[in-house]
């Protein structure tokens, strides 16, 4: 078999990413040779490939499911929102430069260059290439240069599945509208659609499917079930429930829960760092954005950040930099976080702002560099072996307190301070043995001596474990006779045009 496929969604958060995870997983169960693709994917969830460069973190999931190591040839174009309006370009796992949403649109025939000979150079490798699109391709605003939607799959010759999400209502009319406003050309590549987030009877939903059918002319594929488990590894903060809480909390071990505030900085990256402690029974994750919040938590966290400097600015004017100050308890600040706790942040380079007070709690200084640190470092930390990865402009300047991770070499990393810890590695909580000496510290700052950290918790079988429900719904509930079709024959003939079938141009 060698084919492609092109999962597209009617909105953002629709299901692209887990259905192209599933997607990849099952057709790996069989034996099938597949790989992961995003043309472009806009996110500051990224991770560290293995050469060297960096990728949204949903193609290193998906390159999980697949059974590969992350690589830059899976999300050849990522854009790291900085400000409402600029974004970091990274082509190929390397920063390139800041754009406007205006100025990317004068790159995207050059960069559509590196796009497509990256794909072909997939399809070569490897039997199927699932790939994922962005937003929506119905966004007639940027139809004439896409490179993510619908214009790969004309430039690739993929078919196209559309996935629409049932739980935010509207789905029908999502689906139907999202082929309507396609050019006829566009058209012919949507070979049906997905349901995704259905609760309740698949019988009451069945008359639905057949009139979309009818009017279409083309089949739902399958109706994927709402799965409560399914939290991992979120494309952003926003994708986590309406109050904040992360996760499923499971019921403490000892006769006391522990409670993390997560701070939901306004450009927030890697905000998946704080999964692996979601997953221990007895702690209680949340986002918070106000200082409230912060009176009945035990642990606090400053998470990574895009922009530093500004989402420092955004803490103080808030009042959530005085009560991070104030916090009793144990505070963790990671990457971005991590440069907010220190005395001074010098930064000519991602703000231009020169030298900015930090927030004092540990005695450190950073200074920002032009050159982005991407590592995958090993060390050890509370006597355990740690891996991590970095992905930051910031560099420790002068560090006089000790290291929360001490690297192979001896050098230390991070710092730590009685009750206050940092470090620039991501991912560090999700190695299972630092995690519980790290819960044990907290809990013990925090005076929370009835909780116990759980012996058992497997971060990666976790992880794993959703892959396979991911591989499993795709095999229960997809026509995959039909997926397998549209893989090897593309979208097929004579499939009716749906008026208006897009948009006559502004005059």
């Amino acid at each position: 078999m060698r084919g492609g496929l092109l999962v597209a969604g009617t909105t953002s958060d629709a299901g692209k990413s887990v259905l192209a995870a599933g997607l990849c997983r099952w057709l790996t169960r069989q034996g099938v040779r597949t790989a992961p693709f995003k043309a472009q994917n806009m996110s500051n969830n990224s991770v560290v490939t293995g050469d060297g460069g960096e990728i949204g973190r949903a193609q290193a999931v998906q390159a999980a499911a697949c059974g590969l190591e992350p690589s830059v040839r899976f999300n050849p174009v990522l854009l790291k929102p900085g400000g409402d309006r600029s974004s970091q370009v990274v082509v190929l796992g390397r920063a390139v430069g800041e754009v406007s949403a205006l100025s990317y649109r004068a790159r995207k025939a050059e960069l559509f260059t590196t796009v497509l000979e990256t794909l072909e150079g997939l399809r070569a490798d490897y039997d199927v290439v699932i790939c994922e699109g962005a937003g929506s391709p119905a966004e007639i605003n940027l139809r004439a240069d896409d490179i993510a939607n619908m214009g790969l799959a004309r430039a690739a010759d993929l078919p196209v599945l559309v996935v629409g999400d049932i739980d935010r209502g509207g789905v029908f009319a999502h689906l139907f509208g999202t082929l309507a406003l396609l050019d006829p050309a566009d058209q012919a590549l949507i070979g049906g659609f997905v349901v995704n987030k259905f609760r309740g009877d698949p019988a009451l939903l069945a008359p639905g499917l057949d009139q979309l059918r009818a009017l279409t002319g083309r089949p739902v594929h399958g109706v994927l079930p709402w799965r409560e488990e399914l939290w991992l590894d979120a494309e952003d903060s926003l994708s986590y429930t309406a109050d904040g809480v992360i996760g499923r909390p499971e019921p403490p071990r000892g006769d006391q829960w522990l409670r993390v505030a997560v701070v939901r900085l306004p450009r927030i990256s890697n905000a998946t760092d704080v999964e692996a402690l979601a997953c221990e029974p007895g702690v209680s994750v949340r986002f918070v954005t106000e200082p409230s919040r912060l009176a009945d938590a035990d642990l606090v966290v400053l998470p990574g950040s895009k922009a530093t400097v500004a989402d420092l600015r955004w803490l103080r004017a808030t009042g959530l930099a005085d009560a991070v100050a104030a916090h009793p308890g144990p505070v963790l600040g990671v990457c971005g976080g991590f440069q907010m706790l220190g005395r001074h942040v010098q930064d000519a380079v991602e703000s231009g702002a020169g030298d900015v007070p930090g927030l004092g709690m540990l005695d450190v200084d950073v200074r920002f560099e032009v050159d982005k640190t991407l590592d995958r470092p090993r060390g050890t930390a509370f006597g355990e072996p740690v891996t991590g990865y970095e992905i930051h402009h910031g560099r420790v300047v002068r560090n006089a307190e000790q290291g929360l991770v001490v690297l192979s070499d001896g050098t230390p990393e991070g710092a730590l301070r009685g009750r206050v810890a940092g470090t620039h590695w991501h991912g560090l909580l999700e190695n299972d043995a630092f995690r519980r000496e790290f819960l044990r510290w907290a809990a013990g700052h925090a005076g929370r001596t009835g909780f116990v950290p759980a012996p058992d918790t497997d971060f990666a079988g976790r992880r794993a474990a959703q892959l396979d429900l991911l591989g499993d719904l795709v095999a229960d509930h997809l026509d995959t006779d039909a997926v397998l079709a549209l893989l090897e024959h593309g979208a097929p003939g004579g499939l009716p045009v749906v008026p208006p079938a897009g948009v006559p141009p502004v005059a």
